[in-house]
């Protein structure tokens, strides 16, 4: 993927070697350390039109979760380990230690946003201030499931059935499944709202098998090990201590799923703050001037 474009001029490349293999991250700005995770199906490129702005403020590291993008791919077991969201998050505070921060703030989107949620709970003290963009917590999407949201989102279902059967059906035609699958999650319902540039990156990294493994199993571990995970916090009444920023896409997945996002998070943490964005689900990429305005005042604070 050499010949694809870089979105982060002045960016610095890391391959952060971890306990599951290494791990690919951007480094830029100054200031406080600001961690940033991507969902399904992209990369860390989904950050390009927001980075520059918070990069004034803000250290931002900018990763790969495992399995997607330029990061190792590392063999799942039965229980679907490490692609649960408990094992990705030690995996990005081993990152963050590496690159010399102990403590930070942290955003993530969708697959991201369970990362990071799940990192502030396992892991409070690492965790300034939290940020999930266009998620409700994987416990609540479970618990919400019925005829009219499992149509829109099917791909829980259709992704986290036993391999190889997702695999060999996206495998038979990856860049329209990608494509689709991108352009039906958007406000437009079409790629508009995606600059050329990092559509390539998608498309690059999601033609590879291995990859697409990958991200089987994350929906895999979400449906079984990540939901047990949740639903163990909840009975035991674990709460999220940071302060926490709920976005939402006005015409994005979790506004389906509760009309009242923000009411949801307040039974999983403590300090919740949030308001809807003018896009669909990619935020970032949609509507970058609101995202970065909404996250660099929460962060600032």
């Amino acid at each position: 993927m050499s010949e694809l474009a870089d979105l982060y001029p002045g960016f610095a490349s890391h391959f952060v070697s971890t306990s599951v293999g290494k791990i690919f991250a951007r480094q830029g700005g100054s200031g406080p350390p600001l961690l940033l995770l991507h969902g399904y199906p992209q990369t860390n490129v989904m950050y390009h039109r927001v980075a520059p702005a918070l990069a004034r403020n803000f250290t931002l590291v900018i990763a790969d979760l495992v399995g997607y993008g330029w990061s190792s791919v590392p063999t799942a077991d039965a229980d679907h380990a490490p692609y649960t969201k408990r094992a990705m998050a030690a995996v990005m505070i081993e990152v963050m230690e590496a690159l010399g921060f102990v403590r930070f703030h942290l955003a993530g989107h969708d697959r991201g946003g369970r990362v990071a949620y799940r990192l502030a709970l396992d892991h409070p003290g690492r965790v300034d201030r939290l940020a999930v963009l266009d998620i409700l917590p994987t416990y609540d999407y479970w618990q919400r499931l019925n005829r009219q949201y499992g149509l829109t989102i099917y791909h829980w279902l259709f992704l986290a059935q036993p391999e190889p059967l997702p695999e060999r059906l996206i495998a038979g035609s990856p860049t329209f499944y990608l494509d689709h699958t991108l352009a039906s999650w958007t406000k437009a319902k079409d790629l508009s709202g995606f600059d050329p540039r990092a559509l390539a990156h998608y498309r690059a990294a999601f033609a590879d098998p291995t990859r697409i493994h990958a991200c089987c199993e994350d929906y895999r571990a979400g449906a079984y090990a990540d939901f047990d995970h949740d639903a163990a916090d909840r009975a035991a009444g674990k709460r999220i201590t940071a302060p926490l920023l709920a976005l939402w896409g006005g015409g994005g997945v979790a506004a389906a799923a509760a009309s009242t996002p923000l009411d949801t998070w307040r039974q999983w943490a403590n300090d919740v703050r949030g308001a809807p964005i003018d896009a669909g689900h990619f935020l970032a990429e949609e509507n970058p001037a609101a995202t970065v305005a909404a996250l660099a005042d929460f962060f600032s604070t």
